[in-house]
């Protein structure tokens, strides 16, 4: 999908398309094992291999919308990521986003931060992750530096 394609969307197609997409990244890079979850797990690998990381999803509900030491962090992944040029996306539902990281036996409590990592042998490829970087260049141009996608439900 070009960008033209994204722009000519109208915007509740635009927002389940890139709901929809956005899944599909998440899942096929738990496949691929190219997901980080947590935190502190995602500002070690920045540290470490900042180019490895192609995309970033900060998750927040509102439980955790008061608490000032995860706000920080955010802002400071938010202001890495841009220095770095990775892409970067909010969703507001964490509960949906651990079921969709998480296997069936486990569960994440630090499902705020998750990273898609590329793979070392780059043997994916995926047309969806293109459709997030597209919609996140296209959300810049809107002075929108971290779009909110609304995850598609079960």
């Amino acid at each position: 999908m070009t960008l033209e394609e994204v722009l000519v969307q109208k915007p509740s197609e635009r927002a389940q398309c890139t709901g929809k997409a956005l899944e599909d990244v998440l899942l096929t890079a738990k496949a691929n094992d190219s997901l980080t979850i947590g935190v502190y797990e995602s500002a070690k690998v920045m540290n470490v291999d900042p180019d490895n990381v192609s995309f970033c999803v900060l998750a927040v509900d509102e439980e955790y919308e008061c608490d000032i030491a995860l706000q920080i962090h955010f802002t400071l992944i938010q202001a890495f990521c841009f220095d770095n040029d990775i892409s970067i996306v909010r969703v507001s539902d964490m509960q949906r986003l651990s079921e969709i990281v998480a296997d069936k036996a486990e569960q994440f409590e630090d499902a705020h931060c998750v990273l898609v990592t590329k793979p070392a042998e780059d043997s994916w490829e995926d047309p969806a992750l293109e459709k997030l970087h597209l919609f996140c260049e296209e959300s810049r141009s809107y002075n929108e530096w971290v779009p909110e996608i609304t995850l598609p439900e079960r």
